[in-house]
């Protein structure tokens, strides 16, 4: 009879497809490709932070500490408009949550050491997990993981250092118009995401939220409301199943 924790290493080793083994070469290829392409864009981060008043020092320090694009581009859009420091950070906090939930998969499927397991956790965001998790095996699942984080973090961190060299450079981001920068590239990675239509209700409601509080409410918190978006179409779906099931 197989002991709890052989099951589970089987389960994990299942949900990783085993026997469809992918040469390394392959998944430093697409690890690369995710990482290249996505770190890159840290230079609209950069020109934002710049753009919305925070110095070199703290936009680098929130690209090398935090390290999560939508989380910081939440936090700088905030101070931007003029929210408090605490509202900026707390809707900034609130998108980051979802990359515990990661963290939760990614150590059932990876399988580090206690002694990697907290560097390991800065690189636990969206484009790691992805790539971690399209992987067949455990081998190719770490490769894809360390490969995406390495490149992606060394890429993100030197563009958002040129973003912000450049905005400081250029004067005025909202004459040149990049203040939209920003916006423009958290929506570009945003919209890939909504694949069902759970998915496209919740931001199409957060969007209505977002937007229709603008006006009345002080800057920062619209953002924290359009969090009840998910909720709120969960519940609704729920009461429709209810119903239908009657």
């Amino acid at each position: 009879m197989p002991s709890v924790g052989g099951v589970q290493e089987q389960n994990a080793l299942t949900d990783l497809h085993v026997g469809r083994e992918k040469p390394d070469a392959a998944v430093v290829r697409d690890a690369l490709g995710v990482g290249v392409a996505v770190g890159l864009s840290g230079f609209a981060f950069g020109v934002t932070s710049a753009g919305s008043g925070l110095t070199l020092l703290q936009t680098c320090v929130l690209s090398l500490l935090v390290f999560t694009g939508a989380s910081q581009f939440a936090l700088v859009g905030a101070i931007a408009a003029g929210g408090s420091p605490f509202t900026a950070a707390a809707g900034a906090f609130f998108l980051g949550v979802r990359n515990a939930f990661y963290g939760l998969r990614l150590s059932q499927v990876l399988r580090l050491t206690r002694a990697v397991r907290p560097f390991a956790a800065q690189w636990v965001i969206d484009e790691t997990t992805v790539v971690a998790l399209a992987q067949p095996t455990r081998r190719s699942a770490r490769i894809g993981f360390v490969v995406t984080g390495l490149s992606l973090y060394v890429l993100w961190n030197l563009t958002t250092l040129l973003g912000a060299l450049g905005a400081e450079a250029i004067g005025d981001t909202a004459a040149w118009g990049l203040d939209a920068a920003g916006p423009a590239v958290f929506l570009a990675l945003l919209a890939p995401m909504l694949k069902t239509g759970t998915e496209r209700a919740v931001a199409g409601l957060a969007v209505v939220l977002g937007l229709g509080l603008l006006p009345v409410l002080p800057a920062g918190v619209p953002v924290l409301v359009a969090a009840l978006a998910a909720p709120v179409v969960l519940w609704a779906q729920g009461r429709r199943a209810g119903g239908e099931a009657r």
